[in-house]
């Protein structure tokens, strides 16, 4: 640090000024950037600098980042965090004293700042701790090309401003989380209504089934965890109820659940539906927008249809999933998000990756803790409590007092094959009860008959049975072996990896 004489009286006036300019316009900005370009354009006369830059804590990530960078000249943008022990902005508060480096190359600590500082040409660098009571919030950092720039008075000088700067900068930081918390709350309310508005599902799971009892084993078992989980079955099977339980047995109960179907959301949109837009960010976009994951921040995203994302947006979420972080479209600032993944599909992932329309990557980080939700012919014995349920639950909400469902129905019922599951007969019961003048359930069971192609090929095996069939004779006669040039792929005339796949989905064991 250079001695230099007694500051004149002018400069002394001049310093004293600026102290009270800081001072008046710290209490009108909100916004850090507007903050710090009235700092620059203060200080500039006063103090030598060729760039001044706002350093923040992120104690939970025990790393330091650049915030807002002020200078003229040109120099690369360095947003990279920097670990606490690589910065001099936790030796100044630590110290609650000013780090002053007069000739930065010979200062052998922090050599990671060093480099960040080599493109800017600085020479002498001086940081002052930023801190209030309540909390430690970064650092104010001053750099020249000019060695040992800074006198005893300039360092005194500014760490005066820089107490001033504290201030600011921690209202600034509450004024930005309370406005992110009222977007989000005013997001959360938004969607929270329109789900309201446009959801049909039951509120329980319903049955007894040992079918359905194994299943929910299954999600007692994973849903304390924050592993991610894939429901796979087939449409109407209750996937969404599934992923609802898991996120009410979790600790994140007390967070959002939040859902988007992948398959409902035009391709175009999907992206900006799961992380959020900036405005401008393409045509049609007005307003900031708030995307799923952020919404979800310690609650749990569910992806419904997730076979349905497209392959270019399947890379962002194996990000998502494996650095918990995502940019908002139209904007360069990385967004952390603490969501638990649920996903769920009606489709073969395991073949879809043999097609290359989906990534192995993401399918095998989807695939930590999968879960299969049987068919409702697979538990027919919860269909008499299924429909006890939907007969009531309707009833009610038409203001109807149906008090008997005869014996010939619930055996219609029970005996129909319900190829779109739980949601055809809840779709189906509301029409009976919408049909029911009295207290007696009048089903239209006319409507159950199968179609004659159907009742025609009900003797013949479907499809799945023929192709299971073939695949077990041939591990038969292959002694068990599925690759090699006697396995039983060679054998079907299909590849091994096709073969495995298709023994995931029927069910099939090697020694079957």
């Amino acid at each position: 640090m250079s001695e230099s004489a007694p500051t004149p009286p002018d400069e002394t006036r001049a310093r004293y000024e600026a102290l009270l300019a800081v001072a008046e316009f710290i209490g009108t900005r909100r916004q850090l950037s507007a903050l710090f370009a009235d700092l620059s354009r203060c200080l500039k006369p006063l103090v030598s600098f060729d760039f001044i830059a706002l350093t923040l804590l992120y104690e939970s990530e025990r790393v330091v980042r650049l915030h807002i960078l002020e200078t003229d000249h040109p120099a690369p943008a360095y947003t990279a965090p920097v670990p606490f022990d690589d910065t001099p902005t936790v030796l100044a508060l630590e110290n609650r004293q000013p780090f002053y480096a007069p000739d930065l190359a010979s200062e052998s600590r922090f050599p990671v700042i060093r480099e960040i500082l080599a493109p800017f040409g600085v020479q002498s660098f001086c940081t002052f701790p930023l801190f209030t009571a309540q909390r430690d919030l970064g650092g104010l950092n001053f750099g020249s090309v000019q060695k040992d720039a800074y006198s005893s008075q300039d360092i005194e000088f500014m760490q005066l401003i820089a107490r001033q700067v504290a201030v600011a900068v921690d209202n600034a930081l509450s004024y930005q989380r309370i406005e992110e918390l009222n977007a989000r709350l005013a997001e959360e309310k938004v969607y929270l209504e329109d789900e309201i508005r446009t959801d049909s599902r039951f509120e329980e799971i319903v049955g007894q089934s040992r079918a359905l009892k194994a299943i929910l084993k299954q999600v007692e078992t994973v849903a304390p965890t924050d592993s991610t989980v894939l429901i796979s079955g087939e449409t109407g099977t209750g996937k969404e109820l599934l992923a609802r339980a898991i996120h009410d047995l979790s600790g994140r109960r007390q967070g959002a659940f939040v859902k988007l179907n992948c398959a409902a959301i035009p391709t175009g949109l999907l992206e900006s539906e799961m992380f959020g837009h900036e405005k401008g960010a393409f045509t049609g976009a007005i307003a900031q927008r708030i995307g799923r994951f952020e919404l979800a921040h310690r609650g749990t995203m569910f992806l419904d249809e997730v076979g349905e994302i497209p392959l270019e947006l399947q890379t962002k979420l194996l990000r998502v999933l494996q650095e918990r972080e995502f940019e908002r479209l139209g904007s360069s600032r990385t967004i952390r998000t603490d969501a638990r993944l649920v996903a769920a599909t009606n489709r073969d992932l395991a073949a879809l990756v043999e097609e290359r329309q989906f990534r192995a990557d993401l399918y095998y980080r989807l695939h930590v803790f999968p879960i299969t939700a049987p068919p409702l012919r697979e538990r027919r014995e919860d269909i008499p409590l299924l429909v006890r349920y939907f007969v009531q639950q309707n009833a009610r909400r038409m203001n109807k007092h149906i008090t008997a469902i005869p014996a010939q129905t619930m055996q219609a019922l029970a005996h129909y094959h319900w190829p779109g599951n739980i949601r055809e007969l809840q779709n189906f019961i509301e029409r009976a009860v919408i049909l029911s003048p009295g207290r007696k359930l009048e089903a239209p069971l006319g409507e159950l008959k199968r179609p004659k192609a159907a009742a025609a090929a009900s003797s013949a095996p479907t499809l799945a049975e023929a192709e299971r069939e073939a695949i077990v004779r041939a591990l038969r006669d292959a002694g068990g072996r599925v690759g090699g040039a006697n396995g039983a792929a060679a054998l079907l005339g299909m590849k091994r990896t096709t073969l495995q796949a298709k023994m995931r989905k029927l069910g099939v064991a090697r020694n079957a």
